[in-house]
């Protein structure tokens, strides 16, 4: 099979056709198993005679064991990089998400759905993370935030096609066009994804390791540390051992500051177009004003990633959180439009920026060198932000009405907004 091969010559920087592909594979990855239940939430609902909360167990049971298997994928992409998962990957995922339409009971689309989630964590998430984080240190806010833009993208394109298409044709057909779509990735991911640009010959962000002495004044060769800005003191970075990990604070606050404001990010996007079909709008209407929620947020992913670039992380991501809180709040203002046209723009805004910044504050906080078998651990905190889809079907199914979640998801996200500001950049034991 053909390969393209980075060269050192060339006027676009290799880095960027990777995090094209990751572009691509955070967009199936997260819309086909987090975002779909906007459009399929009811007619899986009402074909099997379902509640909301018996769908979203299945994502949040999806979601757990989805997070679990990235310490495994976290594991591979540190032996053997992260091409050949996300070549596989997508071939697996496409099977399952096929399966889907031919469910009949509950315990088989609580199976499909786990072993879909295996599936699209293969090739999305700390896979395609990894990817980008090798070929970025200087630019990685703004790669990562790109790349992480497809994932509220999705959002604003899987949910409202896949719902056209299952009005037009049914979920059957829906679900199989879908799979092979999502099956043609592998061989994208083999023609294009390369592990390191030092294979290559090449530094990352397509640095050269030689001063120009027209520009710099010398002729000498530099370091390639020494081109890089001084909050990147260390090229590589340090390795960081397991037990050194659980013993830094800044590995429990940064987790359990995500963990705070993630549960509302997923319980709130996981069903929002249910949310606004309750406020009156018509299925379509609804699925529409989700959509533009979600466009906002991979605007949002791409903003706060650059952001991060220009500014101190800790201080971004704190402001970002606080906009979520201060969106929720928006949302419990009944009866007035300005307020929810409020909550669409900047939550929207706002919770675009949690997953975008996760993986750049791992890399910013532990270095390159240690991105992949430090994120591995990280990632475990998320599952426990899978209560979020959960506690907002039960307040549903309770009240009839998603506030009294919308309320606790505010509450927290203040919290994470805080706690980030506490932490301070860890230093390994010698």
């Amino acid at each position: 099979m053909l390969m393209l091969i980075p060269r050192p010559d060339s006027k676009i920087f290799y880095g960027w056709y990777v995090v094209a592909v990751a572009f691509a594979a955070n967009f199936l990855s997260v819309g086909t198993g987090f975002y779909i239940l906007n459009a399929f939430m009811d007619p899986l609902c009402h074909a099997n005679g379902w509640s909301r909360t018996d769908v979203n167990f299945a994502l949040s049971t999806g979601m757990f064991f989805g997070y679990l298997v990235q310490f495994l994928y976290g594991t591979v992409v540190e032996k053997i990089g992260p091409r050949l998962l996300m070549v596989i990957g997508p071939f697996f995922a496409g099977i399952m998400f096929i399966g889907i339409g031919h469910v009949t009971a509950l315990w088989e689309f609580y199976i499909i759905f786990v072993l879909l989630y295996l599936g699209n964590n293969a090739y999305g998430g700390i896979v395609a993370n990894t990817a980008v984080s090798n070929w970025f240190i200087l630019k990685r806010g703004q790669a990562m935030g790109f790349a992480a833009s497809a994932i509220s993208f999705s959002g604003a394109v899987v949910p409202l096609v896949a719902m056209s298409m299952v009005f037009a044709i049914g979920m059957k057909w829906t679900t199989l066009i879908i799979g092979l779509f999502m099956m043609l990735l592998g061989p994208i991911a083999w023609f294009i994804v390369r592990d390191w640009p030092e294979t290559y010959g090449l530094l990352p962000d397509g640095l050269s390791g030689i001063g120009n002495a027209e520009e710099e004044g010398q002729g000498e060769e530099l370091d390639a540390a020494d081109l890089l800005p001084n909050q990147f003191p260390d090229f590589e970075g340090a390795e960081w051992k397991f037990k050194d990990l659980v013993r830094a604070p800044a590995f429990w606050k940064m987790g359990f500051a995500y963990v705070l404001t993630l549960a509302g990010v997923m319980g709130v996007m996981s069903q929002l177009q249910p949310r606004f079909a309750d406020e009156g709008f018509s299925a379509m209407k609804a699925m529409v004003l989700m959509a533009i929620t979600a466009f906002i947020g991979a605007v949002g992913k791409y903003v706060w990633g650059s952001l991060c670039d220009r500014f101190e992380p800790r201080r971004v991501i704190s402001l970002l959180m606080s906009g979520a809180g201060i969106g929720l709040s928006l949302s419990l203002i009944k009866d007035c439009l300005p307020a929810m046209y409020g909550f669409m723009a900047l939550f929207g805004f706002c919770m675009g920026g949690v997953m975008s910044t996760y993986p750049i504050l791992t890399g910013y906080l532990f270095g390159r060198r240690a991105f992949a078998s430090v994120l591995k651990y990280l990632m475990l905190f998320l599952t426990l932000p899978l209560i979020g889809p959960i506690a907002a079907g039960v307040s549903y199914d309770l009240t009839g009405s998603y506030d009294s979640a919308y309320a606790l998801y505010a509450v927290m996200a203040f919290g994470g907004s805080a706690l980030v500001l506490t932490i301070k950049r860890p230093v390994p034991q010698a």
